[in-house]
């Protein structure tokens, strides 16, 4: 998915050890064309319950926030 000049990856991939885990990207040019700065996170899958009810809290945050400025 690409938002401007960042472009953000969602990967699900799998360790040796057979556990899968969520590997969010962020792509960001800086300068020429070629030049890219990379932040990752990685979400291991018994972590993922925690990981989306704090995402969920903080996406309610920004609406509600977004709700009042309309207001």
């Amino acid at each position: 998915m690409t938002v401007g000049n960042r472009t953000y990856f969602f990967n699900v991939k799998e360790n040796r050890a057979g556990d899968v885990y969520l590997n969010v990207v962020e792509s960001k040019k800086r300068g020429a064309d070629t030049d890219f700065e990379r932040h990752s996170i990685i979400i291991f899958e018994e972590d993922m319950g925690g990981f989306l009810a704090g995402f969920d809290k903080a996406i309610r945050f920004i609406r509600s926030r977004e709700q009042n400025r309309r207001g």
